[in-house]
């Protein structure tokens, strides 16, 4: 998203640039980002095998690439995917926390997308807090998700658009704390939160649609619907699919 804020305050898909806070505060969560990153590191080796690998590596450079196109939102301010609650619903939020940093990573380092002092902000932004409340979200709605295809529909937009305007107030917290991009907290909310709540909906309608899609033919490779279950994965009609073999296409489309 690009937006401008008054006072020369700058804003780029959510991606605070350099200067946008001070330099303490851009200390403070460069180590809460580090940290994160590393406890990911370490808590998602429990979620990646043969299968599972795969698909976080497909995930991560789909919204790399999804990132990289804007949908209009108003006149002069755009959106783009954040991700955080298709890559918590997909893969889970420890990997999912991975690859939104690495995402992060690579656009402040190649593409000048977010500055580099400010991508400990970024990553605790978007990494973290945009994927953790997304499958929190995801999580609370699980029963829901695995009644139906609407049901996983329903769950992952409402996760998406949570997860989207809630990594905005995140911005506007460490704005706030240590802002020094010239304008007022009270206006960064404002515009943070009010077009944050616009582009929740683009998000949660891609975000929908990539999980129905995947649901489709693979739902036993969706995190949200084989975590916690009992007995094997489940599609989002209810029925077990093999979580060793790819599902019948019978199975993953309700009728």
């Amino acid at each position: 998203m690009t937006t401008a804020v008054p006072t020369a305050v700058h804003v780029t898909a959510m991606h605070m640039s350099d200067g946008l806070v001070n330099a303490p505060t851009a200390a403070v969560f460069g180590l809460v980002a580090v940290v994160a990153v590393a406890l990911a590191a370490t808590r998602s080796r429990a979620d990646l095998d043969d299968r599972t690998a795969p698909m976080a590596g497909l995930v991560t450079a789909f919204v790399f690439a999804v990132q990289m196109i804007n949908f209009p939102i108003l006149p002069g301010a755009s959106g783009h995917l954040l991700g955080g609650a298709l890559v918590a619903i997909l893969v889970g939020p420890w990997v999912g926390t991975l690859c939104i940093a690495i995402v992060l990573v690579v656009q402040a380092l190649l593409f000048a997308d977010g500055g580099l002092t400010a991508l400990g902000t970024n990553i605790t932004n978007m990494a973290v807090v945009g994927v953790w409340v997304g499958y929190g979200v995801a999580v609370a709605l699980r029963r829901v998700a695995r009644r139906s295809r609407a049901g996983l529909l329903a769950t992952a937009f409402v996760a998406a658009f949570l997860n989207t305007v809630v990594a905005a107030l995140a911005f506007v917290v460490e704005y706030a704390v240590g802002g020094a991009g010239g304008a007022s907290p009270g206006t960064v909310l404002v515009l943070m939160a009010g077009l944050h709540a616009l582009i929740g909906i683009g998000e949660g309608v891609i975000t929908a649609a990539t999980v129905g899609a995947v649901a489709s033919v693979r739902p036993d490779l969706i995190h949200l619907l084989r975590r916690g279950s009992t007995t094997s994965p489940t599609s989002p009609t209810g029925t077990a699919s093999s979580a060793g073999a790819p599902a019948r296409a019978d199975e993953g489309s309700p009728a």
